[in-house]
């Protein structure tokens, strides 16, 4: 009769225990999704359905503190091969979705049931078809993501108002031709209406700046006639005293030039115009007059008149540089490559002015395009290509429109060795790309196409660099 009584009680026991033991719901929703995932490489080896609770022992999960529920899945660059299955929505309280580089493909789910949902991250994968309508229900996403996909079609409206999207590298209805940009903080439009206005104010803009342009030039003519007229090329006492006055350097008399000279003769005269008048002037004497090195001319002095500006340097028995590049005669000996190369990059990275910004331009598509001979005087046919695209590409670093990328000296003399030059060359790619993107979206915005500086096929340049 004991045995009998102790038997009941432990049924009983038995019986209060399963009736307090809940399955949790989320490990069995986690496991279908992983199996409709199809994690073929293994790499999930923590979720099982022998666990309690997915919120402490698994991977990629996080959960609520308060509650318990799942609230985010970082699932990004496992190797799922499978597809996202609609039993995703029954993670009623799941705000953080993100499967980034992944290969899973097919359609997407209908996710309108995830009210929570704040972050959805599904780049780099091969999902095809169209959004779902029933996306633009959710009012609380913040973060999307579905660019490098096989999407086409139309994107809910709504989905244009989230904070951050992407759908570039889709075929989804967005971009230049449509009323809407690809991606959030671009600005595209769709109306004729406003097309059409836009090119109306821009026309009559370029109107009014060839006209302020033109009158500029026709005074600035004028100006210079009558100065010209009146200028006889003589020093006046002082005059220019208060704008020019370096101690280092002495000042001449226009006179004594003219006799130094023998009267301007060209073999005594560098063919050189300073960009820019008088600041370019000023600045070449500041940047020249404390450059101390072998390879470098040091400056002894100028000369100024209310219309003449001229800098001295000491005789050369062996004539200049440029003369040794472009002016030699029948007969002599170009310039070997490594001498060349001692100099080349002193001139390439000091282009500033209009002129040279389109020669860089051309440049440039040279050197994207692989075609160093075309960049290399032709006279010179013994060199090192790896080392002329080196001093390119250190150059142009040098070039930057923005003086804060620009590399300091020591840093150039490390990247010329082959130093940290991959480096910067690829955040520098980066840039340049962004750049060519956003000037080709402009010039096929205002159908500017022919005019770009990016996009030209040759350029007759003048003389030798």
């Amino acid at each position: 009769m004991k045995l009998l009584v102790q038997c009941i009680i432990l049924l009983l026991l038995l019986s209060h225990c399963s009736s307090d033991y809940k399955p949790n719901v989320e490990v069995e929703i986690l496991m279908e999704l992983l199996e409709d995932l199809k994690d073929t490489n293994g790499n999930i080896q923590d979720w099982s359905y022998s666990v309690v609770s997915p919120c402490y022992s698994w991977s990629h999960v996080i959960c609520d503190q308060k509650d318990g529920n799942v609230i985010s899945l970082s699932l990004g660059s496992i190797g799922f091969s499978g597809k996202l299955s609609s039993s995703i929505t029954k993670l009623k309280f799941l705000t953080y979705l993100d499967l980034h580089d992944n290969k899973l493909s097919g359609e997407l789910p209908d996710l309108s049931s995830l009210v929570n949902l704040q972050n959805l991250n599904l780049t780099r994968n091969k999902f095809s078809g169209s959004i779902p309508a029933s996306w633009s229900q959710l009012s609380n996403l913040k973060y999307l993501d579905l660019s490098a996909n096989n999407l086409s079609g139309k994107i809910p409206e709504k989905l244009f108002s989230t904070r951050v999207f992407n759908f570039t590298g889709t075929s989804l209805d967005c971009g230049t031709t449509f009323p809407q940009p690809c991606i959030s903080g671009s600005s595209v439009s769709g109306s004729t209406k406003n097309s059409k206005l836009k090119l109306v104010t821009f026309g009559v803009g370029c109107a009014a700046l060839v006209l302020l342009l033109f009158g500029a030039i026709f005074l600035y003519r004028f100006k210079l006639m009558s100065k010209l007229e009146r200028d006889l090329f003589i020093d006046v006492e002082g005059e220019d005293d208060s704008l020019v006055s370096y101690g280092q350097l002495k000042r001449f008399s226009w006179r004594e030039v003219q006799l130094a000279t023998n009267n301007f003769n060209e073999s005594n005269i560098i063919d050189y115009q300073s960009p820019g008048g008088e600041a370019a002037f000023l600045r070449e004497i500041q940047l020249i007059s404390v450059a101390v090195h072998r390879n470098l001319l040091k400056l002894i002095g100028f000369s100024t008149t209310s219309y003449e500006r001229v800098l001295i340097y000491p005789f050369m028995q062996n004539l200049s540089v440029a003369y040794h590049l472009r002016d030699l005669k029948p007969g002599e000996k170009p310039l070997d490559w490594a001498t060349r190369k001692r100099i080349a990059f002193v001139d390439l990275s000091r282009l500033e002015d209009e002129e040279d910004v389109l020669l860089l331009d051309h440049i440039k598509k040279l050197l994207r395009e692989t075609r160093i001979t075309d960049i290399v005087d032709p006279s010179l046919t013994i060199y090192d290509a790896k080392e002329v695209e080196t001093m390119l590409q250190v150059a142009l670093l040098c070039t930057q429109g923005s003086p804060e990328n620009r590399p300091k000296m020591g840093d150039v003399i490390h990247m010329l060795r082959g130093q940290d030059l991959v480096e910067r060359w690829a955040e520098w790619e980066q840039i340049e790309e962004v750049r060519v993107q956003e000037f080709s979206r402009m010039s096929h915005q205002f159908a500017w196409g022919d005019d770009s500086t990016l996009d030209q096929e040759a350029i007759q340049l003048s003389r030798a660099r």
